[in-house]
């Protein structure tokens, strides 16, 4: 099956992970070397599950376009991580940098991981009437595309916001060291779920540990959510030592930081906003509905197109421009879960 595929792929990420963190303590290039072999070969997989997904489609749909497996939450989840991880991978070559394959690779074993702890259907089914478009393959791969360059963004953004703080009692640094524990623990509870395979039938993320029924094991995760939070806040001048030696400074971090908005923008409001309302019109008989997801699009346009304005407009620069950016992909993040799962509309795609 195509998900078993998959599934191989992201656990690959996932080893990707403490690889680029032994490299950038111990600066041996073999160790870099294997951490991004670990994505290379992860992606291979990826495409191989990619193909046979397609092939699994096509056996129900009979057509090309509308076999591409990116019509359901699962799928779109796959091809994110694949866009994502193939982004950083050109990054990664273009400054010949490794620093941001840590939470790069983080990103991706979540995003496969919560395929598999949120109990969302990997089935492959025929496809219902409002998504048997040809608007579909540009809405959603431009949409997806576009998210992975915000991906890509958020992570050179929140780097930036803790390379330029000033003291650990900043806001910016209390900030960024926050969300990079938050993603550490979120990271460490998928490998403890998968790994217990408890929460199988659970709509509960953290089954095994936030989530447990045993208020022992919710204190005991709790705490240690709170002890990851303090080491990142009392270390997390480190990681700037770190990065200032192998040559990443502030300014690369806020050009990439901009290049992957400027590149993400654009495509999300052609194949987001617009093509999406002709699609809308063509299904639905109108171009706008103020659907939840619809509504929350148009909130994560709104931020983007924010930072723009704020950077070329105002002058903006700094962690002012980096902020917004975090906050940008933590609403994209919602606009593309949040409102699936929490939200009843139109665009409720996929089942647990």
């Amino acid at each position: 099956m195509s998900y078993q595929i998959i599934s191989i792929a992201g656990l690959l990420y996932i080893i990707a992970m403490p690889l680029y963190i032994i490299y950038l303590l111990t600066k041996k290039d073999k160790i870099g070397y294997s951490a991004t072999a670990a994505l290379c070969i992860g992606i291979l997989i990826h495409l191989f599950g990619f193909i046979q997904r397609f092939k699994e489609m096509y056996d129900i749909n009979h057509s090309i376009i509308r076999s591409i497996p990116i019509t359901n939450l699962y799928e779109s989840l796959v091809f994110f991580v694949l866009c994502l991880v193939i982004g950083y991978l050109i990054l990664e070559w273009k400054y010949g940098k490794k620093g941001f394959g840590v939470i790069v690779s983080i990103i991706a074993g979540i995003a496969i991981g919560l395929t598999e702890l949120l109990g969302i259907t990997k089935e492959v089914q025929p496809l219902v009437p409002a998504l048997k478009s040809n608007w579909l393959l540009a809405h959603v791969t431009l949409s997806f595309i576009s998210y992975a360059a915000f991906a890509i963004s958020f992570v050179a953004g929140l780097f930036h916001i803790l390379m330029i703080s000033e003291n650990r009692k900043s806001f910016k640094y209390i900030l960024s060291t926050t969300i990079l524990a938050l993603m550490f623990f979120l990271i460490l509870s998928v490998i403890i779920d998968m790994a217990t395979r408890a929460n199988q039938n659970s709509l509960k993320i953290f089954h095994s540990t936030l989530g447990n029924s045993s208020p022992f094991v919710v204190i005991l995760s709790w705490s240690a959510l709170i002890a990851f939070i303090f080491v990142f806040w009392r270390w997390g001048e480190v990681i700037v030592r770190i990065f200032t030696e192998f040559k990443i400074d502030a300014n690369l971090l806020e050009d990439i930081t901009y290049k992957g908005i400027a590149f993400g923008f654009p495509l999300f409001t052609i194949g987001g906003l617009v093509f999406g309302a002709i699609w809308a019109d063509q299904a639905w008989g109108r171009y706008w509905g103020w659907d939840p997801k619809e509504t929350w699009s148009l909130i994560t346009w709104f931020v983007y197109a924010f930072y723009l304005h704020a950077k070329f407009i105002r002058g903006w620069s700094g962690a002012k421009t980096s902020i917004i950016a975090v906050v940008g992909f933590l609403v994209t993040i919602f606009t593309y879960l949040g409102v699936n799962l929490f939200l009843s509309g139109l665009h409720s795609y996929g089942s647990m």
